[in-house]
């Protein structure tokens, strides 16, 4: 949950950045034929530039942005049994998923979480909360190592960042029509763009932005199962089954509605469209039929 967080939470924030400096620089002057056209060729082209670049930079960011905000220690040179443990165990798992050796680090979080992120499978972070290290005993979070080491082989975060590229594409490229068409239909403005545009133009991005939020968080849950299957073959199914059980128990015992656990949180009706994983119960499923 943590690493989908700070991935979209960092790519809003730098697709909103390009855009401001795109338009205070002037450049949609291109969009413009001869001052009051909207060319809608040139608009995909240049909205498609915004987007990949919002989501690659924030991709590229990751590692660092989550080492940040989290408050990452990164094991260079283990100082006690379980640092050393923890880099065995992810050395083994990265040798059998045959990727580069990740860097492994511990968070300070009393809930059970953790995350993998980076910009390509041999080069990426993996790392565990001290909750997680108090609330499961060894085996359970081996499984859950090796449910962040399949991410990591998968390349779930560069297929995360190209999908939420699109995604971002024709948010600007639909937030843009919309702005421009209110502005001159509803505000009269006959050339350039004036501030009903941009206004206009920020609220739409926002609102499409959540409503294509329901598409990259369907892909995210999607992506969980793989993960689940990949942390049972690395691991063993039955550790991957007992990992999930423990973190149902934590949630439970919580009893905190909308409270994040590792792995996601459980709801229903529409705060499902919105969830980045699956609930447990779905996912504990599916490792018992060996879907």
């Amino acid at each position: 949950m943590m690493r989908i967080f700070l991935f979209l939470a960092t790519n809003a924030a730098i697709l909103v950045v390009i855009s401001i400096v795109f338009n205070l620089l002037g450049l949609k002057g291109v969009l413009d034929a001869q001052g009051i056209g909207l060319n809608l060729n040139a608009l995909l082209v240049i909205s498609a530039v915004i987007g990949m670049t919002g989501s690659f930079i924030s991709l590229a960011m990751s590692k660092w942005s989550a080492k940040n905000a989290m408050g990452v220690h990164v094991i260079e040179h283990p100082q006690n049994h379980t640092e050393q443990w923890l880099l065995d165990i992810v050395a083994r798992q990265a040798q059998q998923a045959g990727i580069g050796m990740p860097e492994v680090g511990i968070f300070q979080t009393p809930e059970s979480n953790a995350f993998a992120t980076g910009m390509n499978r041999n080069s990426a972070l993996v790392a565990v909360s001290t909750g997680l290290l108090q609330n499961m005993d060894a085996d359970e979070v081996e499984a859950v190592i090796g449910h962040e080491m399949t991410h990591v082989a998968n390349g779930d975060m560069v297929t995360m960042a190209l999908m939420q590229g699109v995604v971002n594409t024709f948010v600007y490229f639909f937030a843009t029509v919309i702005g421009y068409v209110v502005d001159r239909t509803v505000f009269k403005t006959e050339r350039g763009n004036g501030p009903a545009y941009y206004i206009v133009q920020i609220v739409a991005q926002i609102a499409l932005g959540i409503l294509a939020s329901i598409l990259v968080m369907w892909f995210s849950r999607r992506r969980e199962f793989r993960a689940d299957a990949g942390g049972a073959k690395l691991a063993g199914r039955e550790k991957m089954i007992a990992a999930l059980r423990a973190l149902q128990r934590g949630h439970e015992a919580q009893d905190l509605p909308g409270q994040l656990a590792a792995f996601g949180i459980n709801g229903g009706g529409m705060s499902k469209l919105f969830m980045s994983h699956p609930p447990l119960e779905e996912r504990i499923a599916a490792l018992q039929s060996g879907r």
